[in-house]
């Protein structure tokens, strides 16, 4: 079996396609990651405003059982 690759250089510049294969790499992890912090963002703001209607509902109910 043979390398593909005999050095670390070789392997980055991938046959001198190494810029389009890395950009895509990136381009590819950035959008994971941007996709997780706006879906943990997302959570967070639904949860928040989840929290502000129960409260709200709370206190209509208090309201209407004290008349």
């Amino acid at each position: 079996m043979h390398p593909y690759f005999y050095s670390f250089q070789e392997f980055i510049a991938m046959g001198k396609h190494g810029a389009y294969v890395w950009s895509s790499w990136g381009i590819t992890v950035l959008a994971v990651v941007g996709f997780i912090l706006y879906s943990l963002s997302q959570r967070r703001r639904l949860i928040k405003e989840l929290k502000i209607q129960h409260a709200r509902q709370q206190q209509r109910k208090q309201s209407i059982d004290h008349k």
